[in-house]
């Protein structure tokens, strides 16, 4: 029985056009700002912390994701500007909707009841929904002088969110695993 483990994490993956739009300000603020780690991943609004997984269990995850989706409605997602946690951490805000604290409530809730598995909120704050554009290896120097540049900067974007996707480290990057889209049982 093969018992290594892998890191994944569950998140909301905005739609094509989204990404490629994210993955370019990430790109510049890996040109500009020296901030390379946020290309690590797609652009996604983390629903759950990422957590070692033992391969062997694999298809418990993937029921538990399945059983997360079932019954979710879609609902739509609101970018409005930028925010940062400093002094290292400049992204794109989200709009926290009802529907948003709700699936993430209830992804969270799932993943501790069903696999064990505890959500650790960054610093306590609770749940702050967010694309990160620049993080980890932003200097404080360098995130000065990014977060001028953004902190007035005019971004609006929205879209439909229809599905949660888990995400899977290969040990240097983060790929979408599977996505689950919402169904409504009948």
């Amino acid at each position: 029985m093969n018992k290594s483990t892998k890191l994944y994490f569950v998140a909301i993956i905005p739609p094509p056009s989204m990404r490629e739009e994210v993955m370019h300000l990430k790109s510049f603020c890996a040109e500009k700002y020296a901030s390379k780690a946020a290309l690590r991943s797609p652009a996604h609004i983390t629903l759950h912390m990422p957590f070692a997984f033992r391969e062997d269990r694999i298809e418990t995850l993937i029921a538990t994701m399945k059983e997360i989706a079932i019954g979710q409605k879609s609902f739509h997602v609101e970018h409005c500007g930028f925010g940062c946690f400093e002094p290292r951490v400049i992204y794109i805000d989200v709009q926290l909707t009802e529907a948003l604290a709700e699936l993430r409530t209830h992804t969270v809730s799932s993943m501790r009841k069903k696999l064990g598995l505890l959500n650790a909120d960054y610093k306590n704050d609770g749940f702050h929904p967010h694309m990160t554009i620049a993080f980890r290896d932003l200097k404080k120097p360098m995130f000065h002088k990014a977060w001028e540049e953004f902190e007035n900067k005019h971004f609006e974007q929205s879209w439909d969110c229809n599905a949660i996707s888990l995400l899977k480290h290969d040990g240097q990057v983060w790929h979408i695993a599977q996505d689950f889209p919402f169904t409504i049982e009948k």
